[in-house]
């Protein structure tokens, strides 16, 4: 027997053609004539299951058209299908899960086109030793190009830039992934960065990367300019659910510098050189149905970064985490029935920075946050209706961010007239707010040669931070605008009117322009 698999079938095509001529020789015979429709369906899912569990098993996998990688870097994928290895598929449905199981992965790999061409032959066409049971297995591969040149214009998080980017894909045979990318912009003078990455045992859910990165961008909000050099090695993976997770060492070395003619004291005490040697930890879970313009569904976001440990050792130690939920209900409309495009969503967001002395010693002393560390609020992706970084504590014009922040925000989508649900385009209306909020020591603030401040100090202050993060009503903003959803950004137009403000902070009355993936 053959079975061709093609394209853009599945594997279990040929169960389905088997299962549709089940179905007509079921139906043919006289019993079924005078059944219900619930009973003929009832029996042929049981003749699908029975044919499901009829005897299968794979004697030979080869592969075609994979002519730059390697053969031993596709067995582990294949390999446990053949018979005589463990847990080996023996039955028809077991043979065709597997099949798809490897199809997926292979796909996963991104060195592949799409939906191989898999095809079955019974074994003893060509080897009359085998069993009757053995089917032998021919999959067809199309390999994408290993080179891939981009270059392009972006609009988001506040700038304008142009990038670009090269791609070599398969390195050596093993899915290995060289990327190398440079950009500049409006506010990033430049940014280069090279990441070689390759899939851990053939597993394109597991992957080890090694990234270099050098950048230079303008902080307009707080008066001064800030260097980055450094590299980073990352192991990221994901689990059944889909859920991703990585953990990462990246060393850095940071510079303030640039500052402007008005930068603020607090921005001229923080100038200067930086090393940070961080381990940090994040975890992702994507359950919306359009992550630009969702409808139904939840994303859960958080990292955690613990500053001051690993080789390199650093002059800044602090342990800094954030976490992140959103999520949408869709709204029925009268007279629409199913979707109908309009929807209620939210979001929160948190975050703390918590000083720890360096080499993490129990009677050490610890430093304040630096102003390359603390977290900014405000923007037209984040809290809209205040410019960026235009919430929390300042030092005259200069934004110098905050150790506890939340934020929050509400908003309703409504579709456009006449371009119902699966249009891009939606009609918003939303409210949204948030604080940020400084460590402030009982012991005194920072000074130049101080000798820092003593767990107690630290663990206080950042008690007083907490309940002032709750205390009072929070700066907030609410507003109308329009929302288009790109596959690869999401654009908002806003007309935003702050209704809370509190003294320093910088709101935007009127229109703002939001372009980003990631809204709170």
């Amino acid at each position: 027997m053959s079975a061709p698999l093609t394209g853009g079938s599945d594997p279990f095509d040929k169960l389905n053609a088997d299962t549709s001529s089940l179905r007509q020789e079921a139906e043919a015979q006289p019993e079924f004539k005078n059944t219900q429709d619930a009973a003929k369906e009832q029996r042929i899912a049981q003749l699908m299951a029975d044919q499901s569990l009829q005897p299968m098993t794979v004697n030979e996998i080869r592969i075609h058209g994979a002519s730059n990688t390697r053969r031993g870097f596709l067995d582990p994928l294949f390999g446990p299908l053949t018979a005589g290895q463990d847990s080996a598929p023996a039955t028809i449905g077991e043979v065709m899960g597997s099949l798809q199981a490897a199809n997926n992965k292979i796909s996963n790999l991104q060195i592949f086109q799409p939906n191989p061409e898999i095809f079955l032959t019974s074994s003893q066409q060509t080897d009359p030793s085998t069993s009757p049971t053995d089917v032998d297995v021919d999959v067809k591969v199309r390999e994408l190009p290993r080179f891939k040149l981009q270059t392009g214009t972006d609009v988001g998080n506040g700038e304008g830039s142009a990038y670009g980017s090269l791609l070599w894909r398969n390195i050596a045979g093993g899915a290995e992934m060289l990327s190398l990318n440079a950009k500049t912009g409006t506010r990033t003078r430049s940014a280069y960065s090279a990441n070689l990455s390759a899939p851990v045992l053939s597993d394109p859910d597991r992957r080890v990367a090694v990234e270099a990165l050098s950048s230079a961008a303008e902080k307009p909000w707080a008066s001064h300019e800030e260097v980055v050099k450094g590299g980073s090695i990352k192991y990221q993976w994901l689990n059944a659910v889909r859920d991703s997770f990585s953990v990462e060492y990246a060393g850095t070395w940071r510079q303030v510098t640039g500052l402007g003619t008005g930068a603020s004291p607090t921005v001229r005490g923080d100038a200067g050189d930086t090393v940070k040697s961080a381990v940090r930890s994040t975890f992702y879970r994507e359950r919306r149905d359009n992550p630009q313009l969702p409808q139904n569904g939840y994303v859960v976001r958080s990292a955690w970064e613990l500053a001051g440990a690993g080789p390199l050792g650093g002059d800044v130690a602090f342990s800094k985490s954030d976490v992140e939920v959103g999520g949408a209900v869709p709204i029925p409309l009268p007279g629409v029935e199913g979707r109908s495009g309009a929807s209620i969503g939210g979001g929160l967001r948190m975050g703390m920075l918590y000083p720890l002395p360096l080499g993490f010693g129990s009677g050490g002393t610890s430093q304040p946050s630096r102003i390359n560390d603390r977290f900014q609020l405000g923007g037209p992706t984040d809290v809209r209706g205040f410019k960026l970084g235009g919430l929390g504590p300042h030092d005259g014009h200069d934004s110098v961010g905050g150790d506890v922040f939340a934020a929050a925000s509400v908003n309703a989508l409504l579709p456009f007239p006449y371009k119902g649900p699966d249009s891009g385009l939606r009609f918003q209306l939303f409210a949204n707010g948030g604080r940020l909020v400084s460590l402030q020591p009982r012991e005194g603030g920072r000074k130049t040669g101080d000798a820092g401040m003593s767990a107690g100090a630290v663990s206080r202050g950042m008690l007083d931070a907490v309940a002032d993060l709750f205390s009072g009503v929070p700066s907030t903003a609410a507003g109308v605008g329009l929302v288009y959803a790109h596959p690869v950004a999401r654009f908002e137009l806003n007309f935003s009117l702050p209704l809370v403000l509190r003294r320093g902070e910088l709101g935007t009355k009127g229109l703002q322009v939001g372009v980003g993936i990631n809204f709170l």
